[in-house]
């Protein structure tokens, strides 16, 4: 099944219901496909092969989106923060490329062969504004496996890889996950991740099938997103870890209670359980859900319910408790292993690489294929599954630090420094050791004066063991993270090596 499929029985189905907010009023779902079955036709004759978008979040992108699946293109959507060198040479990897780019940032791309530029502000004069043009969309031939999205990593360790997920990953993720207009008229998600991220693609094509509306955040900050989700009833949304944290802290302040919220879904990152546990709190009555996904997997393939969250919080069972700190289950749609270096599968509570299958798991990479012969693909994150199948996550491999031989998480460390008294935020990674190869440093924020390092040695001494307690802690105001939450070590780690410890 292609996605565009999944936009023409919602409009078959519930035409008139509103799809997506926009500033006139809001796009129906027949709308919706009529607009984009226009953009279709016009992307067909630009003689691209490939569609991009770069630009804030709005009702561009779903109009843009099932466009380029009409028109048979791939669609990519870019990170318009990256540098400029940055931008244009991932475009150039593109071309011929459609561009549909906002307005104030057209200047950056200009004068580039092989591209056709339409800024924002024409392709909505031209696609979502005036009367809806015909329905006839571009002939396509009906193949699943065709690219669907692009979708380039950050390229944190070399050049960019584009991410390939094709019509059938997504759909069938979409169709094992989500019940047909399963929505009340009522419902609303409030989208605030970016355009490029696979939670906001993601987020077009449940909120399609189920027969949500879309709300657009264009940027995030909190203030904003608690503004918004009182204003347009909202009712489900998706935030990473440090999202939350920033929302509830202007909840506190303003005594927002934002009482159309029924369910808040999050991931991205290692959420802390002090924040999830006053979010619980201060949220009693919104179901909260984790999800545990990557790229390559078309979303989520794990996730700790609203029940389990709440059984967890009540639990004086510190086995149950802990699982405020997991992902919760796999999806019943696919299969999750555990593996340890030898490829052997492990046991309950041991530790190793995850490993996912399913019909949803592309693990492609453009022109590279990443996934086995057998279908399972090895994800680069470290976790284990307790006695009842709950998934724990402990990041990514390459984060792993390297004593003596001996392989530490910085996960679990950071957990228990984030029990302590005044720790705010914690990373936990490996600088350069001569004698051990890698030493344990620690990054600190505190809710005050720094904390005492030896009462914080002494905890993490008390509750894994000396090889894990860190050598050198240092103290900052902040911790570096990405828009979608993920800790960037990587930007410590170059900071830090070869500084002495903070006393």
């Amino acid at each position: 099944m292609r996605t565009t499929l999944l936009l023409d029985i919602a409009a078959d189905a519930a035409g008139d219901r509103i799809a997506v907010d926009t500033p006139g009023g809001g796009l129906t779902f027949e709308a919706l496909q009529r607009r984009a079955q226009a953009a279709g036709r016009w992307l067909a004759d630009t003689g691209a092969a490939h569609v991009l978008f770069i630009g804030l979040n709005g009702p561009i992108l779903p109009v843009l989106f099932f466009a380029s699946g009409y028109a048979g293109l791939p669609f990519v959507p870019l990170n318009y923060r990256l540098p400029d060198t940055d931008l244009r040479r991932l475009i150039e990897r593109t071309a011929p490329a459609a561009v549909v780019i906002d307005d104030d940032m057209a200047a950056r791309i200009a004068g580039m062969d092989g591209v056709t530029i339409v800024r924002a502000g024409e392709f909505s004069a031209r696609f979502l504004e005036g009367p809806p043009a015909s329905a006839a969309a571009p002939d396509n031939p009906e193949n699943e496996s065709d690219i669907a999205v692009l979708l380039f990593t950050s390229g944190t360790t070399g050049e960019p890889k584009a991410a390939v997920l094709r019509h059938g990953n997504l759909t069938s993720y979409v169709m094992s996950t989500v019940e047909f207009l399963g929505c009340d008229e009522g419902e609303a998600a409030l989208v605030s991740v970016p355009p490029y991220h696979i939670a906001g693609i993601s987020a077009i094509l449940t909120s399609v099938y189920g027969g949500r509306r879309i709300v657009y955040l264009p940027a995030f900050t909190a203030e904003a997103w608690v503004e918004t989700c009182a204003a347009a009833n909202v009712t489900h949304a998706m935030v990473v870890p440090t999202m939350l944290d920033r929302i509830l802290d202007v909840m506190a302040r303003s005594g927002e209670s934002l009482p159309s919220l029924r369910a808040l879904s999050y991931g991205g990152g290692r959420m802390p359980q002090s924040v999830i546990t006053r979010a619980l709190e201060m949220l009693p009555k919104v179901d909260f859900v984790n999800a545990y996904g990557l790229t390559e997997t078309s979303s989520t393939v794990a996730l700790l319910g609203a029940e389990d969250h709440r059984a967890a919080l009540a639990s004086a069972d510190p086995l149950v408790r802990r699982r405020l700190g997991s992902v919760g289950r796999p999806l019943p749609t696919l299969e999750l292993e555990i593996r340890d270096d030898e490829g052997r599968v492990c046991s309950a509570g041991e530790r190793g690489e995850i490993f996912v299958r399913g019909d949803q798991v592309s693990g492609e990479y453009l022109h590279r294929k990443a996934i086995a012969d057998d279908g399972w693909f090895a994800t680069n994150d470290a976790g284990w599954l307790d006695t009842d199948g709950y998934l724990f996550v402990e990041g990514r491999l390459d984060d792993v630090i390297v004593r003596g031989g001996e392989n530490i998480s910085p996960g679990e460390i950071e957990e228990a420094l984030r029990a302590c008294d005044g720790v705010a935020d914690v990373a936990v990674l490996g600088l350069p050791d001569e004698v051990w190869g890698e030493k344990v440093a620690a990054v600190l924020v505190c809710y005050g004066p720094p904390v005492d390092c030896e009462a914080l040695a002494a905890h993490v001494r008390k509750t894994l063991r000396s090889a894990r307690t860190p050598e050198s802690w240092h103290f900052r105001d902040s911790l570096p993270y990405n828009e979608t939450g993920k800790l960037l070590r990587r930007v410590l780690k170059a900071e830090l090596a070869g500084l002495s410890a903070t006393p």
